[in-house]
């Protein structure tokens, strides 16, 4: 899934079997600063660090329902409201903080999205166990543990969800994670680079 509140329009016909150049990005970025910087500097990359991945994990939560420019822009508030996204430190909060993050209005103040994020950090703490760490759980589903680079000339061919996501999404509820359904997983894949949907053309490509 591309983020959502893409305003701008989509390329022409020409565009999308032009050579990539450094003015050409997925169209869903469009002109906001926040969007390009993330665009250009993170969506698509791979990411192996658990940090960022549960950084992520938490972020995507939030966004269900919502657009991912609303999450951008309170992404530092996340990062104070949750520790810093210390696993460990997240996976500890009690009611205390539940009723803490519940009065923060610099982050998204849905309670069944909090505490999805404390029942998460438990659970992901419990797979770095069985597996070694979340990322290596994560990419043992893609072919070889490599990112997956998809051939797209146009965002309307960018898939919501895949086969993958399913699977992943799935395995995730059997265990428990709350808020992380096909579509939520695919998002994160793209986000941490486990599926690359950056335009044929796109610079960031």
């Amino acid at each position: 899934m591309i983020p959502s509140s893409n305003l701008s329009p989509m390329p022409t016909q020409n565009s999308q079997h032009q050579a990539p150049n450094s003015t050409i990005r997925c169209t869903w970025a469009g002109s906001d600063p926040l969007y390009i910087k993330y665009h250009d500097e993170e969506w698509g990359k791979p990411v192996y660090d658990d940090k960022i991945l549960f950084e992520f994990l938490i972020l995507e939560g939030a966004q269900a329902g919502l657009s991912w420019i609303t999450i951008l822009r309170r992404r530092e508030n996340y990062r104070k409201a949750f520790a810093n996204f210390d696993v460990n430190k997240v996976a500890a909060f009690n009611e205390k903080d539940v009723e803490r993050l519940m009065n923060d209005e610099g982050i998204i103040r849905n309670r069944l999205k909090v505490n999805g994020a404390i029942t998460n950090a438990k659970l992901f703490i419990e797979i770095q166990k069985e597996f070694g760490s979340f990322s290596k759980y994560m990419w043992s589903f893609v072919p070889g543990g490599k990112p997956i680079l998809n051939h797209i000339e146009k965002m309307g061919d960018v898939p919501p969800r895949t086969e993958r996501s399913d699977q992943i999404s799935k395995d995730l509820k059997k265990r428990g994670f709350k808020f992380f359904g096909t579509t939520i997983c695919y998002a994160h894949m793209q986000a941490t680079g486990m599926v690359n949907d950056h335009l044929l053309t796109c610079c960031a490509r």
